[in-house]
C-alpha cells in the first residue's frame, strides 16, 4: 500500500480476496427489516458466490427478496481489507447445478444438516485497503 492508508480496490482485487476467504456476513431485507447472518461460503471460478442453508428464515427470505449484501473482512497485524459484495441470491433448484456446487468442497462448519445450496451472483464490488498506524496529531500547537 502506498501513503494513503485507505485504498480502494478494483473488481479484480475483490475477486482474489474473496477466494481467499471462507467466513463472511450475509445480509438481508424483507419488509424493511435487516437481517445479518454470519455464513461460510465458496468462490467458484466463475466468480459466484456458494453457501449452504437449513430450511428457515434465510432461505425463506431470499426466495422473497433476493438481493443481498455480502462483507468479508480479513485483519492482519498491520493491515487489513474489507470487501462488499451487493447481487441476488438463489436457491439451486436443478440437479446439475447442485452437483457443480457440490464439486466445490462447501462443506458445513457446525453439526448440522444444510440441503439447498444458494448462489449469490455479484452485481457489484466493492472493496477497501487499510494501513494500521498511530493516529495523526489533532492539534499542531
Amino acid at each position: 500500500m502506498d501513503d494513503n492508508p485507505i485504498n480502494e480496490f478494483d473488481e479484480a482485487r475483490c475477486l482474489q480476496l474473496l477466494a481467499t476467504g471462507s467466513l463472511g456476513r450475509l445480509v438481508t431485507v424483507t419488509d424493511g427489516r435487516a437481517e445479518i447472518y454470519p455464513i461460510n461460503y465458496v468462490l467458484s471460478r466463475e466468480g459466484k458466490l456458494y453457501f449452504r442453508t437449513a430450511e428457515g428464515g434465510k432461505l425463506s427470505e431470499l426466495s422473497v427478496h433476493p438481493e443481498v449484501l455480502f462483507q468479508v473482512d480479513h485483519i492482519e497485524d498491520d493491515s487489513a481489507w474489507s470487501v462488499i459484495v451487493r447481487g441476488r441470491a438463489r436457491r439451486l433448484e436443478g440437479f446439475d447445478e447442485i452437483n457443480r456446487a457440490e464439486q466445490l468442497g462447501l462443506k458445513p462448519w457446525i453439526p448440522t444438516l444444510k440441503y439447498n445450496f444458494v448462489e449469490i451472483t455479484p452485481e457489484r464490488l466493492s472493496g477497501r485497503g487499510f494501513t494500521f498506524a498511530e493516529e495523526p496529531e489533532r492539534y499542531n500547537g
